[in-house]
């Protein structure tokens, strides 16, 4: 039965984006102290579930969030489908079987890339990117179109952690990053947030009149240049990881043990060496073996020069 609530309350929130531990307790039969248990033990599985105490608080799941297409195994994904019919079955639930609509309609649905519309500046390629990072994308992009307002949970260079409401008016894409053009209510002036900072974002609800601005307003040069891409791994320090947050995107870096791991694909050339110079001993290249040879070997250069 546990599995059964916490698949529910997963596809309720999927379906309404919003609700409360009230309302969840009494659409499960359970208590609102069960509830919370579970929506831990969802957080610590990796859903990214915001609790918002106060003045129009409650549950929230980001927009950003859509299941992973390996989310489940095939067998967890079949006693999933089951489980939800059993429940179904039993207590002719709506919102069972809701759930369970939504589930078979995950399996069925193909990633969709990012769509390019005229409030997008593309400055080159797409690299860099991950299934989550593109979830965001995708949430601006539709906020940017229809004029909707965004919650931002923003994370700046010092870890700091900031909710903002925004109005994007732009995407922009420079130099392997995303950034989205917004009027901040809380600086009440046009702010440029990098979207790999973005943790999570929430439609509010609200729409918004587009302001007036001039895009040689947006505090960036354009230039486009094409080449090819390669896959990097990185290990990464503590000190360098505010940098390389902000050069590949949140999504891109995880721990693995006592290290952590960036992982990207990215524009191969002299900018890369001349980026990943750049962190000195922040960072080291785990693969491909090549381009550490390389870096290896344009150090040497460098020490040279110096002697």
């Amino acid at each position: 039965m546990k599995f059964q609530i916490m698949l529910r309350i997963l596809f309720t929130l999927l379906r309404s984006r919003k609700t409360t531990a009230a309302q969840l307790a009494k659409d499960n039969e359970v208590s609102e102290r069960s509830i919370h248990r579970y929506l831990e033990e969802l957080i610590i599985s990796g859903v990214p579930i915001d609790i918002i105490r106060g003045r129009n608080g409650g549950i929230f799941l980001p927009d950003t969030y859509k299941l992973p297409e390996n989310f489940f195994t095939q067998q967890e994904y079949a006693a999933a489908v089951n489980a939800l019919a059993a429940l179904y079955e039993q207590l002719r639930d709506n919102s069972a079987a809701s759930a369970l609509e939504k589930l078979q309609s995950q399996q069925k649905s193909d990633r969709k890339n990012l769509t390019l519309s005229g409030n997008i500046l593309v400055d080159s390629g797409t690299w860099g990117d991950v299934y989550d990072f593109s979830e965001k994308l995708k949430v601006c992009e539709r906020a940017t179109e229809d004029c909707d307002c965004l919650d931002i949970l923003y994370i700046d260079r010092g870890g700091q952690e900031s909710r903002r409401t925004v109005e994007p008016h732009l995407l922009v894409y420079k130099q392997n990053v995303w950034y989205v053009y917004a009027y901040c209510h809380t600086r009440k002036a046009f702010r440029l947030f990098k979207t790999g900072r973005i943790k999570s974002a929430r439609l509010t609800g609200e729409k918004f009149t587009r302001r007036e601005f001039r895009r040689e307003d947006v505090p960036l040069k354009f230039n486009f240049e094409k080449t090819e891409l390669i896959h990097v791994r990185f290990a990464v320090t503590k000190k360098a990881l505010p940098d390389m947050e902000e050069w590949l995107g949140i999504d891109n870096i995880r721990p693995s043990g006592d290290t952590l791991i960036a992982e990207a694909t990215l524009p191969y050339g002299e900018p890369l060496l001349s980026k990943i110079l750049s962190f000195g001993e922040g960072i080291k290249i785990l693969s491909p073996e090549s381009l550490a040879r390389q870096i290896e070997t344009t150090a040497k250069k460098l020490c040279e020069l110096y002697n």
